[in-house]
């Protein structure tokens, strides 16, 4: 059969990032403690296109995800896009892929487990020169705002907010560890099951220990520091104000990036 994405094309425009978005995929990653744990992604996956040729080859991708899907984990995520690369004869390939992450917590007193959930993405992008990938993680905590709490005679105000996390992958951790540095960080933990005796001792330990959005991305990163394992990484923090039409957000970014890595 003819192929038309072979064909030569004559306008000479190099395009940087071409390829399927959105793709829904069951996919399998790893789990500290159960050792694997079923999920499904939404899979973003691209190439670059030298200016002569009129497109690219989108079956290739769903190939190359319907290969990996069984463990698309952070020791072969690389290994995927490089796949990518190859089938398509690209310079370039890059990759996202999005996955709720589940984990079950257990309430401080009354011991009610139940399934959190937290949003995971694997970032890449790969050439025959550098490799560069990152794990995101967003995990939700309570703050307590020290100052509300310092000027009113009653309470303070508290607000659900969330912690965004970008790792510079070097070697495998686990996406639990990080979570966990994430959610101490905080005044308090977020679950999805509480009972009455849950939520007086949680609203109670939070009020003990208010954090400012400033507080919580200094908490994380310093916790991260003391780690010594990742050579680059970003922490957000985001209140979603409960007294405020607004947010209140605050960024640190620690490491450097090398050229050609």
């Amino acid at each position: 059969m003819k192929d038309v994405q072979n064909q030569h094309d004559p306008r000479r425009i190099e395009i940087q990032k071409v390829g399927v978005k959105d793709v829904k995929y069951p996919i399998s990653v790893l789990d500290k403690k159960n050792q694997t744990q079923q999920t499904v992604a939404t899979i973003n996956m691209y190439a670059d296109l030298p200016h002569d040729f009129k497109g690219t080859h989108m079956s290739r991708f769903i190939d190359v995800v319907n290969e990996y899907y069984v463990d698309i984990s952070m020791n072969n995520f690389l290994e995927m896009l490089d796949k990518v690369r190859m089938l398509l004869d690209a310079s370039r390939a890059y990759g996202e892929v999005i996955f709720p992450y589940f984990i079950e917590k257990q309430a401080p007193v009354s011991g009610e487990r139940s399934m959190m959930e937290y949003v995971c993405e694997y970032v890449g992008e790969v050439s025959d020169q550098y490799k560069h990938f990152y794990v995101g993680i967003q995990v939700p905590i309570t703050t307590v705002c020290p100052c509300s709490q310092e000027i009113s005679d009653f309470g303070a105000h508290n607000q659900r907010g969330m912690v965004r996390l970008k790792l510079l992958f070097d070697k495998f951790f686990w996406i639990e560890d990080i979570i966990s540095i994430a959610e101490q960080s905080g005044s308090s933990e977020v679950y999805t099951l509480l009972k009455r005796e849950d939520e007086k001792y949680i609203t109670e330990q939070a009020f003990k220990r208010p954090r400012f959005v400033e507080d919580v991305v200094r908490e994380v990163t310093q916790k991260l520091e003391e780690t010594g394992e990742f050579r680059w990484f970003s922490v957000e923090a985001e209140n979603y104000e409960s007294i405020h039409n607004h947010s209140a957000y605050a960024y640190v970014e620690r490491g450097t990036i090398e050229q050609g890595r």
